[in-house]
C-alpha cells in the first residue's frame, strides 16, 4: 500500500506534523519527571550527610581512607546545603537552571573523587567492563566466594528470592546519568506549568506568546 494514501486515512490529529504540534503541549512533562526524580535522590544523599556532619567531614579530609580534599568543614558543609537546598527547588521547579549547575559540580566532584576509579558500573560485571578492569578478576572471586558463603550459612534461596546475589562495583554510572539529567534541566529549565519558574517569568512578562498558549 502507497504510504501517502496510508497516511490519508488518518484521522487529521494524527497525521505526523499535527501528532507533533499536539505533543508539545505535553511538552512540561519530560522536566517534571527528572525533576521529580533527582530530588529524592539529593535529598536522601544530603540528609545522609547532615546526619553524620562529623563523619562526612573526617571523610572528605582524611587522605588515606577518604577524600583528602583540602578545607574539608566547607566542601562537607557546601556539598550538604547544595544537596538538600537543590533537592527542595526541584520539586518546586524554582531556579531550576541555577541550582542544576552547583549539582553539577557535586556530581563531578563525585565522579572524579570517588567514582571513576571502580569503572563505569555501579554493580560489579564479571563479563563486561568499560574502563578502569583491574578489579574485574576480583570481583569474579568475591561473587563467587560471597554466593558460597551464603549458600554453605545462610538461607540463600530466601536471600536472592527478589534478585541475585551482587557484588558492588560503585562505579560511575549513576553519577553520569544525574549529571546528564541536570544538564538537561540546565538547556530545558523546569518546565511549564508545574514549576514556578514558569509562572514567575509568565508574570514578569518574559514568556513569549506562542509559549503562553501551548
Amino acid at each position: 500500500m502507497n504510504p501517502q494514501r496510508l497516511l490519508d486515512r488518518l484521522p487529521a490529529f494524527l497525521h505526523p506534523p499535527q501528532l507533533l504540534v499536539r505533543l508539545r503541549a505535553f511538552d512540561f512533562l519530560s522536566p517534571l519527571a527528572l525533576r521529580l526524580y533527582l530530588a529524592p535522590v539529593f535529598l536522601a544523599t544530603g540528609l545522609n550527610k547532615a546526619r553524620h556532619f562529623e563523619d562526612t567531614v573526617a571523610w572528605f579530609g582524611n587522605p588515606e581512607w577518604g577524600l583528602g580534599l583540602p578545607a574539608p568543614w566547607l566542601n562537607a558543609a557546601m556539598a550538604t546545603t547544595t544537596e538538600l537546598v537543590g533537592a527542595v527547588l526541584l520539586v518546586l521547579g524554582l531556579g531550576t537552571r541555577l541550582v542544576s549547575i552547583p549539582l553539577m559540580f557535586v556530581m563531578i566532584v563525585a565522579a572524579v573523587t570517588v567514582h571513576a576509579e571502580n569503572g563505569w558500573f555501579v554493580i560489579a560485571d564479571p563479563v563486561s567492563c568499560l574502563f578502569n578492569c583491574d578489579g574485574l578478576a576480583d570481583a569474579a572471586l568475591r561473587l563467587e566466594r560471597g554466593r558460597a558463603i551464603l549458600q554453605e550459612h545462610g538461607q540463600y534461596a530466601w536471600l536472592t528470592a527478589r534478585g541475585s546475589f551482587v557484588i558492588l562495583n560503585n562505579g560511575v554510572e549513576l553519577v553520569v546519568a544525574y549529571f546528564v539529567m541536570l544538564a538537561t534541566l540546565l538547556f530545558q529549565g523546569g518546565g511549564r506549568w508545574v514549576s514556578l519558574d514558569y509562572w514567575i517569568a509568565r508574570r514578569a512578562g518574559w514568556l513569549a506568546r506562542a509559549d503562553e498558549r501551548a
